[in-house]
């Protein structure tokens, strides 16, 4: 699935990776390829990633996930 993870000031990634795990607004939880379409407010903690270069972290201050059609879209307040 597709994966952008974008701030105000920036893209800071982009590409396809095979899962990403969030810190949702009521506990964290992941999303995986062909997962059902969703919003969700991010709280403060780390985006988990496993793509085809391997795995990477990133943290954030909060934010917004959004899932359609195996497109994720992370809007991060910071990172």
């Amino acid at each position: 699935m597709q994966l952008d993870i974008l701030t105000p000031d920036k893209k800071v990634f982009s590409g396809e990776v095979s899962s990403v795990s969030v810190p949702g607004a009521k506990g964290s939880f992941e999303v995986l390829n062909n997962h059902a379409p969703i919003i969700s407010t991010l709280e403060k903690g780390m985006v988990k990633l496993n793509g085809k270069d391997g795995k990477m972290e990133f943290e954030i201050t909060g934010g917004v996930i959004e899932v359609l059609d195996n497109k994720v879209i992370v809007l991060a307040e910071s990172i």
